[in-house]
């Protein structure tokens, strides 16, 4: 198990400067429904995440950190491209055991993602992990700008549960107590030999996304009820092997290295004390754990108050890499290296949607709803069985699973109007609706949700 602190307390021998004009690196690591309260630096006490937390120790932390959908697909899209879901047009989770009309949709190919972008400027890419952005071939990684994949193309709950190579299954069935060390292998052979740069590598882990799966090294059976925290740990050991290889490479400070989730936690996680959870837009659906490190740009120990979101990262990486973003390509984000920089604090509003319908707007600290959340509870789960599950055959994780009992965050109750203003400064919880009080603030939100709407016709 010391293994998993082998990053931690090393002497630095990566203390050179970005060397002439070679052009960094980008790492960014994807995890997949992890709360904001599920590392240690926002909050979590159970356990330790000392290597993720290192990120934004030596970097910068974004304490107000949006995906524009609180599931997988629209937000990956989002954060690939740059583009609001009602831009690229990918609002829904393509699902391969639907067999209805989900199971043939994808990120449209016209789509420029961020791997196009740099691999247009030299750069070696390659994708790890979860994809769900389409898994018909048309859809692939290896399609939209990924010179290399390895993984799995949808959520690892959706039969059938195969690894991808490339183009070719490679295994099946998946036992996903090694999804964590393989995909951590896989990124570290990539780094070496792509040493000589420069590269982009997307990590897309699948943990802590349900089935739940950890190693034998991770796992322990004798205090049950805490698989959660032992994926997490593992997820936590995996990126420090990984920042360790670019040390040891003499690349960590040449690599610009993203950390984030792709929306809130399910059953068993920790929203960090907000409301909802995944499949939700209130705040634990939405607002998730991001930080990023590039001592070249970024001032370590800094913290960010200002709402941002996934958008903003395709245009960050292209500034800080002195790479031309996509041309004629209309992108929602915007370049935040200022702003992460503490050079300023101005960003435009930024919006959540949930199906086809935009949800909510947050500008400075108010947010306020257009629509009634979905509150996503189930009342009575007695006898509560997950369709999804391991069943030791077709999805092979340990039995141990958490249940809606595991509620990760503040139980919503369905509010009576759609028209609701909260102040999140004041009330994290999004339990005072100030709509009433402030008719003028909801008119200017309401005009800022209408420009949007009707930008995205454009």
């Amino acid at each position: 198990m010391c293994a998993c602190l082998c990053f931690i307390g090393c002497k630095s021998q990566d203390d050179g400067k970005n060397s002439g004009n070679r052009k960094p690196n980008v790492l960014i690591i994807l995890t997949d429904d992890l709360g904001y309260g599920d590392i240690s630096s926002f909050g979590q006490a159970i356990y330790k995440t000392p290597n993720i937390d290192r990120i934004g120790a030596e970097g910068v932390v974004a304490s107000s950190f949006y995906v524009p959908t609180p599931y997988c697909a629209p937000s990956r899209a989002s954060l690939l491209t740059g583009r609001f879901p009602l831009r690229h047009d990918l609002i829904k989770n393509p699902t391969p055991d639907a067999h209805i009309e989900v199971d043939t949709i994808g990120l449209a190919p016209e789509e420029v993602t961020m791997a196009e972008v740099f691999k247009d400027a030299g750069y070696a890419t390659k994708a790890i992990g979860k994809w769900h952005l389409g898994h018909y071939p048309k859809f692939f990684p290896v399609a939209q700008g990924f010179d290399e994949y390895y993984g799995i193309l949808y959520s690892n709950d959706m039969r059938p549960v195969q690894i991808i190579r490339d183009r070719d299954t490679v295994q099946y069935p998946v036992d996903q107590r090694h999804l964590t060390k393989d995909y951590t292998a896989q990124a570290i052979d990539f780094i070496t030999r792509k040493k000589e740069g420069p590269f982009l590598l997307y990590l897309a882990h699948a943990m802590p996304h349900k089935p739940l799966a950890a190693s034998k090294a991770f796992y322990t059976p004798n205090t049950p009820n805490d698989l959660y925290a032992d994926v997490v740990r593992e997820l936590d050991w995996g990126v420090g092997q990984v920042l360790h290889t670019l040390k040891e490479l003499k690349l960590l400070n040449n690599t610009i290295i993203i950390f984030m989730s792709d929306n809130g936690p399910w059953y068993g996680g920790s929203t960090g004390g907000f409301k909802g959870m995944k499949a939700t837009t209130w705040e634990g659906g939405i607002r998730v754990p991001m930080m990023v490190r590039y001592p070249e740009a970024f001032t370590k120990g800094m913290t960010v108050n200002v709402p941002i979101w996934s958008l903003d990262i395709l245009p960050t990486i292209c500034s800080l890499a002195k790479v031309a973003t996509p041309k004629n390509v209309v992108l929602d984000g915007q370049d935040i290296t200022a702003l992460l920089q503490g050079k300023t604090t101005k960003h435009a509003p930024v919006f959540s949607m949930h199906g086809d319908n935009i949800m909510s707007v947050r500008k400075g600290d108010y947010k306020l709803f257009i629509r009634r959340p979905p509150g996503f509870v189930i009342e009575d789960f007695t006898g509560w069985v997950d369709p999804r599950g391991p069943d030791g055959n077709t999805i092979i994780a340990q039995t141990e699973q958490a249940t809606p009992a595991n509620y990760p965050g503040v139980i919503p109750v369905y509010p009576e109007k759609d028209i609701q203003l909260f102040n999140l400064k004041e009330d994290p919880t999004e339990s005072n609706n100030l709509s009433q009080a402030y008719p003028e603030l909801v008119e200017e939100l309401l005009k800022i949700y209408n420009n949007f709407q009707e930008n995205l016709k454009k």
